[in-house]
């Protein structure tokens, strides 16, 4: 499970550190997405697998639930932890939400968070 606030810097190549008590559960790899509610998503293999079905399981009728599909596929990068335990965000996943140099790394039950911190700080 994914709990706690963590503030991190994002690096000029754009590698983030991720916070020590989530990189466990992502030694196997891991997938960050775009995300709802103007951030970035990062999911364990596993829960991205989980998250996929329950996405294809919305009626394709629905212009909603294909506009989340594209955005969250269409927006997402399989990452590994580098030996500091760090993953490189594409600069076009940092530039969608307003990423530079700061973040927050925050827990989601299931998934951790990454947010730029004016928008979190508004979000809150």
């Amino acid at each position: 499970m994914f709990t706690g606030e963590y503030r991190h810097t994002v690096d000029d190549k754009g590698r983030l550190a991720v916070p020590s008590r989530f990189r466990a559960q992502l030694d196997g790899g891991a997938v960050v997405s775009r995300w709802i509610d103007g951030c970035l998503a990062i999911h364990t293999r596993a829960g991205w697998a989980a998250l996929a079905e329950t996405i294809a399981a919305l009626p394709i009728t629905d212009p909603s639930a294909r506009l989340f599909e594209r955005s969250v596929f269409a927006g997402a990068n399989e990452v590994e932890l580098d030996r500091q335990g760090r993953v490189l965000l594409p600069a076009f996943l940092r530039e969608g939400i307003g990423l530079v140099t700061d973040a927050v790394v925050l827990g989601a039950r299931d998934h951790a968070e990454i947010w730029a911190p004016v928008t979190w700080a508004d979000y809150r």
